[in-house]
């Protein structure tokens, strides 16, 4: 069910309490030899498996009163424990109730069924328009095969053909000027610093753009109908079928580079390639018809100019022929200097008055500078609540949602509509929520970068204060649930934990994080931060290791 009723709205706010109550929080994290659980978590992680690596604990009361603490103050890739942070500064300062608004204009003039001018698919930051997943989200059945939301029909695009049966609509069954993709709501900077070339060709690194169709993603699906025990690549599909890409199946059938291939057809094994900028995925490999089809999750890197092809599409679906081009219309802020530096830049002080107020907006030149000269609005769509975007976001740690809504962030409280600004406002949020300004850095609001850094005390001090917020209720159940839903959903899946850990994961190459609150034997609720960096590549012991550790922390307290 929609967890949305139990957030409050923009008039209830974390901000109202002047600067002198925001809390001092302890630096004094207890290791006492002699206490149970500091013995039993040191036990669990001089296992030989996960002795080399390096771990960070960090465990409070609810009110953030330290419990124990091991390198709690040092920092450590927090992979997508970055959520957290992310999702908590949207919600205090846009206010759980906010919806983004996906725009279509025309400009120009209709005559004997024809458009003289040009459509205009202008985004405003929804990252549910023509979405890849069904809100709001619905916990996984006990005994379904996957954790994940449930996605619709992913061959059809249905805001894009309701927008096109609007146009129709008009009378209109001729377009002699261009369809254009607009995401000029936010600046063009797709991707966080810090992302590996190697997560972009997928769909959990698709770019951000103020304009996005079914998640920036594709799904690419290699299928072989030839007879059993004789592999190759039959049939390539991508879904949606929007004419945009193509694949390139001609070397569809080469062996695989060395290196690659590796075994005898116990497996599908397939290669995906794509060049920086091209429209052509190039496949090779084998799949064998008894394994069935290869199925992957591939990214739009050009979300904008994708969108434009789609809205064509489904035009001349609904017998709208268009004779110009789809293509898209960015906005570069010609910044050429350190994300690093512009971010940690402390905000003005006449700036922040507002910035708290989650119904409360920067007053600039945003709409001018957004709009389009001469256009008449045909249509538009309203997301879903912010509310209901947290929670997909956090139960299926999905990044694309999270990047946007640190540039929703800035759009909303700053003339400057960039990631570098939504990153300072961030910042101002954690310093006024009393966290140390050196306990923390992002590059990005996914934790794809793996330039961020954060402390584990810090990050408990943060779930300390989202606790004494009034939009908490709603905030803690959109976390993942030990056994029940989310990234959560096959861990923790016994009692006395199952239904009892409330956790963000976090996995990024060789880190791994859980943060979260769980219920301990004596009834209590106490905040817990799991950290590790540099573990032994392809293992998987520190996962179990947590989980343990989580274990230990609710017998103990």
């Amino acid at each position: 069910m929609s967890l949305a009723p139990a957030f409050e709205t923009h008039a209830q706010t974390v901000a109202a309490a002047p600067a002198t109550t925001l809390p001092a929080w302890p630096t004094i994290y207890p290791t006492a030899e002699h206490s149970v659980l500091a013995r039993s978590i040191e036990g669990l992680l001089a296992d030989p498996r996960v002795r080399r690596a390096h771990w960070g604990v960090a465990v409070t009361a609810l009110d953030g009163t330290p419990l124990l603490g091991i390198h709690e103050a040092e920092l450590f890739h927090p992979a997508s424990v970055t959520k957290l942070f992310t999702t908590s500064a949207a919600t205090a300062m846009l206010g759980a109730d906010r919806r983004f608004r996906t725009t279509l204009l025309m400009r120009g003039n209709i005559a004997d069924g024809t458009l003289h001018g040009d459509l205009i698919l202008q985004g405003g930051g929804d990252a549910n328009f023509a979405g890849s997943y069904t809100l709001p989200y619905r916990a996984p059945a006990p005994h379904a095969t996957t954790p994940l939301a449930t996605q619709p029909d992913a061959s059809t695009l249905p805001d894009l053909d309701a927008f096109a049966t609007q146009v129709a609509g008009h009378g209109i069954t001729r377009i002699d000027g261009d369809i254009l993709g607009d995401d000029r709501a936010f600046e063009d900077t797709p991707y966080g610093e810090g992302w590996s070339v190697d997560d972009v060709l997928w769909g959990y690194g698709a770019p951000a753009s103020a304009l996005t169709v079914h998640d920036n993603q594709l799904e690419l699906t290699v299928t072989d109908a030839g007879e059993p025990r004789t592999p190759h690549l039959d049939t390539i599909t991508l879904t949606p079928a929007v004419p945009f890409y193509t694949v390139n199946q001609e070397s569809a059938n080469a062996p695989m580079p060395l290196g690659v291939w590796s075994g005898g057809y116990g497996q599908n094994r397939i290669l995906i390639e794509r060049d920086p900028g091209s429209r052509d995925f190039r496949v090779v490999g084998n799949v064998a018809a008894e394994h069935g089809p290869a199925r992957q999750k591939v990214a739009i890197d050009q979300p904008a100019a994708f969108a434009a092809a789609a809205m064509q599409q489904a035009l001349e679906q609904h017998g709208v022929s268009v004779s110009g081009r789809a293509h898209a219309v960015h906005w570069d802020s010609g910044f050429t200097g350190s994300l690093l530096a512009a971010s940690r830049t402390p905000l003005p002080a006449a700036d922040a008055m507002h910035l708290f107020q989650a119904g409360s907006e920067a007053h600039c030149e945003l709409s001018e500078a957004q709009a389009v000269p001469g256009t008449t609005q045909l249509t538009e769509k309203l997301s879903p609540p912010l509310s209901e975007d947290v929670v997909l976001t956090l139960k299926d740690s999905v990044n694309l949602h999270a990047e946007l809504m640190l540039r929703n962030l800035a759009a909303a409280k700053s003339c400057e509509r960039t990631l570098r600004s939504g990153l300072q406002l961030e910042r101002a949020y954690l310093t006024h929520a009393g966290l140390d300004p050196e306990d923390f850095v992002f590059y990005d609001g996914s934790g794809l970068s793996d330039k961020d850094l954060v402390t584990p005390r810090a990050t408990a001090q943060l779930l300390a204060y989202n606790a004494q917020q009034s939009w908490f209720p709603g905030w803690k159940s959109a976390l993942p649930i030990g056994g029940v839903d989310g990234t959560l959903f096959s861990r923790f899946t016994q009692a006395p934990l199952r239904g009892h850990v409330y956790a963000k994961t976090g996995t990024l190459g060789e880190a791994n994080a859980l943060a979260g609150y769980v219920d301990t034997h004596s009834g209590r609720s106490v905040i817990f931060v799991l950290m590790v960096d540099n573990h032994m590549p392809g293992s998987h012991a520190e996962r179990e290791i947590m989980d343990r550790i989580v274990a230990a922390i609710s017998a103990s307290l």
